[in-house]
């Protein structure tokens, strides 16, 4: 029987191994698929993550740099709060204490401005300056800085010196040259006369960038690197940080000598022995003008002699002014040049002299700085300042002398004294006061009050050839108790101010050396018996006895004679100061370091001048600065 083909297609059938095989890989095809999601879900939490603690970070470092921030403004305000509390001492004093601001801890250390619970929350400031007599250079004081401690470069050319005489006030200097010393004064003098050694605007106008020479007063100690040779190694030497201190780094031998020498010794260079703002008061303690001995109408003179003392003062310095002394203490050499000295017209330093705060610069000579009212020709008129401090009328240019020098008005007070006695002779036939015929005026004028001491005069009294003694005696422990009565009440120049002497307290060898007169034995003597000591601190006695330059004579270190001839060089106080106020935390970060320049001969005091010295670093261990223990940076 014929077998008939089913038309029915075979089915296969999928054996169980092949179909639980085809399940498998559809579940691991989706096991997979939920894996990736896994891992994609694990990479956004780890970027939200990563976000998430970047933001935190990012806002927890500007949180720090705004802390930081708000933490140095404070610190500049507190060093500014330094710089005006120095000027309120200056100014308005509280006590015999605030008499010394060479060094004086209780005044200028760690004085605290903000107070907090912790440490790192009290804010303060300190006044610092070197040690000059510390030769290791490895400790500072609490105090200020007297600019008259230094060679004033925009006096210079006002002592009336001749240019050999001038170049050497600047040739002690380390490393000075000749060639830099003309060049120098060159730049401050007002012509294009080239010195010896010197160099004028046609050296400068072949540099590149050509520039010309300034011919006129430097505006600070900074100007003196637009000069020919100075370099920054001379005008700052190994204080790269400007502190004042042997710092490690500044002395490790890296540079070749002179500078970084590895001497144990530190070089501060020339800007620790210049300035461009000295100058000191020429009025009473209280404000009121001071004797002018060399007044010309003699009969005033006396007048005012008899009323404020008696009648012998009165007849001995007319009597001086008449005749001279028995045996002078200055040759007619010396007298010269003390005359060219007073007849030099002082330079103008920089600023415009309009006393407003921190105005940069300050004016000498041709221009008194801080002054107003009238201009003044001749004999300058003086206001009267409170608390000791002076303030300067004559807003125009004066011209007069300057270091101590009478004014260029000597002249006119000579014609003065002429018809004034003509006319007392023309009255009365005869001028006379205390016995003394004064018609025929005054012949000799007082260079220095060193002049008056221990000395004689002869004069006609009641028509009697009469010896006159001094009333001030030439003997060291009678010295030592008037003088700083007869300094601070007589004058041998008419100026409210005295500008470019150098102080005798704080000067260092390299400033005196140079001076016409002054010996290597009287600068060596001078330096070493410095009244800071080398701890930084100065007793009030040796304020009280140093208060005049007639300490020299009274410790033996020059006679009277050699005195007399100094005189017109040197002070015993400046009346501008440079102050280095630091403004900190007593714990932590954020500190301003800032260097000011005052002028105290005005009330108020007027800050001349202030830079940033923050970028050298705060220079100073913190623990001293705050006057706590332990140092935290």
């Amino acid at each position: 029987m014929r077998r008939h083909r089913s038309n029915r297609k075979t089915v296969r059938r999928r054996s169980p191994v092949r179909q639980r095989t085809a399940a498998r890989v559809f579940e691991l095809a989706g096991d997979a698929r939920r894996g990736t999601v896994l891992i994609l879900v694990l990479v956004v939490v780890a970027v939200l993550t990563l976000g998430a603690y970047t933001f935190s970070e990012i806002m927890l470092t500007e949180a720090e740099a705004t802390a930081m921030y708000g933490r140095q403004a404070e610190s500049r305000a507190f060093a500014e709060s330094g710089i005006e509390h120095v000027a309120a001492v200056l100014g308005y004093p509280d006590s015999d204490d605030d008499l010394n601001v060479y060094h004086n801890p209780n005044r200028f250390q760690g004085v605290l401005l903000r107070d907090a619970e912790n440490a790192r929350g009290r804010g303060l400031f300190a006044i610092v300056a070197p040690i000059e007599a510390d030769s290791s250079a490895s400790a500072f004081r609490f105090g200020l800085v007297d600019e008259s401690g230094r060679l004033n470069l925009n006096q210079l050319l006002s002592f009336g010196l001749d240019d050999m005489q001038t170049r050497e006030l600047l040739m002690n200097l380390p490393e000075m040259t000749e060639d830099v010393a003309d060049a120098i004064l060159d730049w401050v003098d007002d012509d294009d006369d080239l010195r010896e050694y010197g160099a004028e605007s046609d050296y400068y106008s072949s540099l590149d960038p050509p520039y010309s020479a300034k011919n006129g007063a430097f505006e600070s100690v900074d100007e003196l690197l637009q000069v020919a040779g100075v370099t920054p190694e001379l005008l700052y030497g190994e204080d790269t940080n400007r502190n004042g201190l042997l710092d490690p780094n500044e002395d490790d031998g890296d540079q070749s000598p002179p500078f970084d020498n590895a001497d144990g010794l530190l070089n501060p260079g020339w800007a620790a022995f210049l300035t461009v703002d000295s100058r000191e008061s020429n009025l009473q303690a209280d404000g009121s003008e001071k004797i002018y001995v060399n007044e010309g109408v003699l009969t005033d003179l006396y007048d005012a002699l008899e009323e404020e003392f008696d009648e012998d003062i009165a007849k001995f310095i007319v009597a001086f002014r008449m005749n001279g002394p028995v045996t002078p203490l200055l040759t007619d050499e010396d007298s010269a040049a003390a005359t060219a000295s007073s007849s030099t017209t002082g330079s103008s330093s920089s600023g415009s002299g309009s006393g407003s705060p921190a105005s940069t610069g300050s004016t000498s000579g041709s221009g008194n700085s801080g002054s107003s009212g009238q201009a003044s020709t001749g004999q300058n008129s003086r206001s009267q300042g409170s608390g000791g401090q002076t303030g300067a009328s004559g807003g125009g240019r004066q011209t007069g002398s300057t270091g101590g020098g009478s004014s260029g008005g000597n002249s006119l007070t000579s014609a003065a004294s002429a018809v004034g006695n003509a006319i007392g002779a023309a009255v009365t036939g005869q001028v006379t006061r205390g016995g003394m015929d004064l018609t025929n005026g005054a012949k000799v004028e007082i260079k220095s009050l060193y002049e008056l001491i221990g000395s004689q005069v002869t004069v006609k009294v009641n028509g009697n050839d009469t010896t006159l003694d001094s009333p001030w005696s030439a003997s060291p422990s009678d010295m030592q108790s008037y003088l700083p009565s007869l300094f601070g009440t007589f004058t041998v120049s008419d100026q409210p101010e005295l500008q470019g002497r150098i102080n005798v307290n704080q000067a260092r060898y390299e400033t005196l050396a140079g001076l016409p007169g002054m010996t290597p034995e009287i600068a060596s003597a001078i330096s070493s018996s410095s009244m800071i000591g080398a701890d930084g601190s100065v007793g009030r006695d040796t304020i009280t006895s140093r208060s005049t330059t007639g300490w020299l004579v009274t410790e033996g270190i020059a006679d009277l004679a050699t005195m007399a001839k100094l005189d017109r060089f040197l002070t015993a106080r400046g009346y501008v100061y440079r102050v280095q106020s630091i403004g900190c935390f007593e714990q932590g970060g954020g500190f301003t370091r800032l260097e000011a320049v005052l002028d105290a001969t005005e009330n108020p005091v007027r800050i001349v001048s202030v830079r940033d010295l923050t970028d050298l670093g705060r220079g100073y261990s913190q623990s001293l600065l705050t006057g706590t223990a332990g140092e935290t940076n």
